[in-house]
């Protein structure tokens, strides 16, 4: 296997969330040279061989049972990561995808697939995952079969579509992005994860601003007027919240706009249009000033009987449907609190809609979020629904903790995709609750923190996986861990030394580290780097880890900018 090569494969698996374990055939030089030694009488011994030398590259965006065609983009220990070129045969479980955008745009994998095929994926990914850390847990948990969202198809209730064209100078195009293109962008008119209303908005305003030959911003040269289109609208009330996010480098009278989008036949009622300026140079969705051009700057959403104001940038979830599934599986996980007077944690709460589906079974729940505008949605949601016993906090979690009087009963944890700080999860542990209910929306975040919860007492009881996002890559988990009671257990003290471990080492693998550097910096930087850097800060390694092979070797020395970069990634580990 060698980069730059064309070969044939077969999908043998899928990780989570899209990484296809790719079995290569034999390059056509091993096949001549398998040619060869039959007419030398050695057949068998080649055979043996080729069989030794099995080859497995990983490749993304692909189904298992696909024959593929592939190009090796990357080797590295025996290692290979490739793109697909071609699939040669599809997948015996493969069918027609409902979607004419299906490959070209990048919202989503697996629209080849039987829903329940689908289901079967995640469900294996997600059991995979937790089964590399429960390995090591001795008493039985239980995995209870994925639950699927009960709308498959036009389930979202938010969409952002961006400006900018297929093609270089091509029309004016209105989208997703193309799957794989940071620039390319895919007018998505017959998007089948929406409903027929978010295609009515999208193709009115591509046709009124190509009509206008309104300019997009471009993301190269930063010059432009269109940049974005955010569509809201809530599954249960019907209600749309539309807003056009441009720059001020025109100005543009938006009252035709505004007119056309009201005349529009919707099934749903629009609560309100918004113009959003935004002049940053990074491609992120975020308002300078923002002006109310019809009605409202929000609506009404109904879950599980709970009212919710939600604005444009609202953290609320993407599927209401399915996060009335999620949230009811964790308010059963919770079952009864034992205690009157208990107190709830609900950690990285959003606008609160945990927190208040808990408030009628709990003395008090403190909700703690990092966003200050969903913790004053979520005072406004818990007075709109008459909840007096709900407090919210706006601050990171590893410092609010330290802020907190009233010590939990019950810990509520649902973190953002990079999962727990390492130091707010061992302030969590210290709490010493008896039991806990995680909700993650990134399994290998969740498999990570779970070791650490397994390693401090706690114990997996069961877990579940629930489908937030059809034909996506992603999906939810719930888990319930309790604490073993200790006293009957032993306790040991284990000397780091004895473990060839430092505390600050086992807070992050070598892998973690490179992985967070290059998702952040984009610089590549090796285990020697990252070595190095540890050792600078009393990070010990172990010996003769870091040393050169021979006296008169030199060894590369850590660039500064590289140093710069893992040494942030060692403080968000917690390790410095």
């Amino acid at each position: 296997m060698k980069k730059g090569q064309i070969r044939e494969g077969i999908v043998m698996d899928v990780k989570f969330p899209n990484k296809g374990n790719v079995k290569l055939m034999p390059a056509s030089a091993d096949a001549e040279a398998k040619s060869s030694m039959k007419e030398n009488g050695t057949e068998e011994r080649s055979c043996i061989q080729a069989e030794e030398k099995e080859e497995i590259c990983t490749v993304k965006n692909v189904l298992p049972g696909q024959h593929l065609s592939l190009m090796i983009t990357k080797v590295r220990k025996g290692k290979g990561e490739g793109k697909v070129l071609q699939v040669l045969e599809p997948s015996p479980d493969e069918i027609q995808a409902p979607c004419p955008h299906f490959g070209n745009c990048g919202g989503c994998t697996y629209l080849a697939l039987p829903y329940e095929k689908q289901l079967g994926l995640k469900e294996k990914q997600v059991k995979e995952l937790l089964d590399s850390v429960l390995f090591r847990q001795e008493q039985p948990w239980e995995f209870e079969p994925i639950k699927a969202s009960p709308v498959q198809f036009g389930y979202r209730n938010k969409m952002e579509f961006s400006f900018g064209d297929e093609v270089k100078d091509g029309p004016l195009a209105l989208g997703m992005h193309k799957r794989g293109s940071f620039y390319d962008i895919v007018s998505v008119k017959d998007c089948r994860i929406v409903d027929e209303d978010y295609s009515q908005i999208l193709q009115g305003t591509l046709a009124y601003f190509t009509e206008e030959k309104a300019p997009f911003f471009h993301r190269l040269t930063h010059v432009g007027y269109l940049r974005h289109l955010l569509v809201r609208k809530a599954s249960h009330t019907g209600e749309i919240l539309i807003a056009l996010v441009t720059t001020t480098q025109e100005e543009r009278d938006l009252a035709p706009f505004r007119d056309m989008l009201l005349a529009l036949p919707l099934q749903g009622k629009i609560a309100g249009i918004l113009h959003i300026e935004n002049d940053s140079v990074a491609d992120v969705v975020k308002s300078d000033r923002t002006s109310v051009l019809y009605g409202q700057d929000y609506f009404y959403e109904e879950l599980l009987g709970l009212k919710f104001k939600v604005s444009v940038f609202s953290f609320f979830q993407t599927n209401s449907y399915g996060a009335e599934v999620l949230y009811q599986t964790a308010r059963e996980y919770i079952g009864n609190l034992d205690k009157e007077d208990c107190v709830v944690y609900d950690l990285y709460s959003g606008t609160g809609t945990i927190a208040q589906l808990m408030a009628p079974v709990a003395k008090k729940v403190i909700g703690v979020e990092i966003v200050e505008e969903a913790v004053e949605a979520a005072k406004k949601n818990a007075m709109l629904n008459g909840l007096d016993n709900c407090e919210f906090i706006a601050g990171d979690v590893l410092k609010v903790l330290d802020e907190i009087e009233e010590k939990p009963d019950f810990i509520i944890l649902d973190p953002p995709r990079d999962g727990i700080h390492p130091r707010a999860l061992q302030k969590i542990i210290k709490y010493g609750v008896d039991r806990m209910v995680y909700i993650s929306c990134k399994p290998t975040s969740l498999a990570r923190d779970l070791e650490v919860l397994l390693g401090n007492g706690y114990v997996v009881e069961k877990a579940v996986a629930v489908d937030q996002f059809p034909w996506t890559g992603n999906v939810e988990t719930v888990v319930l861990l309790s604490k073993l009671n200790t006293k009957q257990h032993i306790e040991v003290e284990l000397n780091l030394d004895e473990l060839d471990l430092t505390a600050a080492e086992s807070k992050a693998t070598y892998e973690e580290i490179r992985e967070y550097v290059l998702e952040h910096t984009g610089l590549k930087v090796s285990h020697l780097y990252i070595a190095q850097v540890k050792q600078k800060y009393g990070i010990i390694e172990r010996e003769n880890y870091n040393k050169p092979k021979s006296e008169n070797s030199r060894q590369p020395k850590c660039p500064p900018e590289k140093e710069a970069a893992i040494t942030e990634a060692l403080k968000h580990f917690g390790m410095i």
